[in-house]
């Protein structure tokens, strides 16, 4: 019995064959394990890819965070100058008031140097004056003592 089914089965396979049942069914497993084979590389692809685009999706997320950080930096910057330019103003008027105070003051000192410095050549002349008018009796009295004693001699 089992020698025939055996041979019922051989019969079979030979059927298939001639018949390209079993031709078109080896190519349908092979095209199949083909497909499943490009499936398992396209996977295998696409696994390799998720860490670069996990880098860079977290790129684009830490690029975004200090293009966003930098709009803060420069509204921040700008709330500055606009809070510190009334200061600033206050700050450039007094400077100058204090700058013509101190330009004022300068000008009052040299005209007070200058009033000092004609008081004391006019000392200086004076004393002069006075020191050269001594010399000249001085050298008048000389020249009258010689006068005198020329006369006498």
């Amino acid at each position: 019995m089992e020698k025939l089914l055996e041979f019922g089965r051989k019969a079979m396979f030979y059927v298939r064959v001639l018949s390209g049942y079993e031709e078109r069914r080896i190519r349908s497993y092979r095209l199949q394990l083909q497909q499943r084979l490009q499936q398992a590389e396209a996977r295998k692809a696409a696994l390799k890819r998720i860490p670069e685009q996990i880098i860079l999706s977290e790129l684009r997320r830490m690029v975004g965070d200090m293009q966003s950080l930098n709009k803060k930096l420069d509204e921040t910057e700008a709330a500055i100058k606009e809070y510190f330019n009334p200061i600033d103003k206050e700050a450039e008027i007094i400077m100058k008031m204090q700058l013509e105070g101190e330009e004022k003051t300068m000008r009052e000192m040299v005209k007070a140097m200058q009033k000092e410095a004609l008081l004391e050549k006019a000392d200086l002349d004076k004393i002069e004056n006075v020191h050269n008018a001594d010399t000249n009796e001085h050298k008048q009295e000389q020249e009258s003592n010689i006068s005198h004693q020329a006369q006498m001699q």
